[in-house]
């Protein structure tokens, strides 16, 4: 498939040489350069589309790839390309330090506009940012407080409980111990009286010399 080609109007350049007024100066004229129409470099850098980056083995409108297909179009166009967006990058760079240098007053006041705007919205994130973290640790103590204050009422209850407990233990304990003690007291009474009736009955001196 062809591509339309565009052609640059020839340049002459003139060669002057040593020779006397008399004579006149030989001029060559250089042959025009031609590329075919790829893109328009002026509408793109005009326009904010994207300039798509061209292969130089496989230009657009060619189906069948072939090595002998990498013409210099398809590098003029990668040149014009990366021309453009320097100079879109300049002038986005220019654009923002000349208003407040160079611009108008209007244009310098709408810039300290957008600078205390920006400083405005900027504090304002700050303190809600602020805000947000002192809540933050609000509910955090709130948090740990609550547990803190159920951990000593937990730790209270559990003390409470281990002091019945142990009450129970000493009543139980003192309960068990009075009843042997008059358990003892009763068998030993029980067995004074037991050794009184058997002396009375059998008594250890019959003959009574002990007398």
């Amino acid at each position: 498939m062809k591509l339309p080609s565009i052609s640059i109007a020839s340049t002459p350049v003139c060669i002057p040489h040593n020779t006397p007024p008399v004579r006149q100066s030989r001029c060559l004229m250089v042959t025009p350069t031609t590329f075919p129409i790829i893109s328009d470099s002026a509408r793109m850098w005009t326009s904010n589309q994207t300039i798509p980056r061209l292969n130089p083995l496989h230009p657009p409108l060619i189906h069948k790839r072939t090595v002998s297909l990498e013409t210099p179009a398809v590098h003029h166009h990668n040149h014009q390309r990366t021309l453009i967006m320097q100079r879109r990058e300049n002038y986005r760079y220019h654009q923002v330090w000349r208003k407040p240098f160079y611009g108008t007053g209007s244009e310098r006041e709408e810039y300290r506009k957008e600078l205390r705007e920006h400083l405005k919205r900027q504090i304002e994130e700050k303190c809600a940012a602020l805000k947000l973290q002192l809540s933050g640790k609000v509910k955090e103590a709130e948090y740990l407080r609550e547990v803190d204050r159920l951990a000593l009422s937990s730790e209270r209850e559990q003390r409470i409980q281990h002091s019945r407990a142990m009450a129970a233990y000493r009543d139980e304990n003192k309960r068990l111990m009075e009843q042997s003690w008059r358990d003892r007291a009763l068998t030993r009474s029980q067995e004074v009286l037991k050794e009184r009736e058997l002396l009375r009955l059998n008594p250890i001196n019959w003959s009574g010399t002990l007398k």
